[in-house]
C-alpha cells in the first residue's frame, strides 16, 4: 500500500478549522471551502475529473 501525504491539503484543512474558531460570515464561506478542498486532497478526491 503506498500513501502520500501533500503538505497543501493538510494546511488547508487547519486553517479552515482555525478560522471556524473566530466567526464571521465570510470566515465561515472561506473555512467551509478550505476544510473541503483539504478533505478532497487528503482522501485523494482530487484525482477526478468533474465535466
Amino acid at each position: 500500500m503506498n500513501m502520500t501525504l501533500s503538505i497543501t491539503p493538510l494546511i488547508s484543512l487547519i486553517a479552515g478549522i482555525l478560522i471556524l474558531a473566530v466567526p464571521r460570515l465570510l470566515n465561515y464561506i472561506v473555512a467551509i471551502y478550505l476544510i473541503i478542498i483539504g478533505l478532497l486532497g487528503l482522501f485523494g478526491a482530487g484525482n477526478y475529473n468533474f465535466r
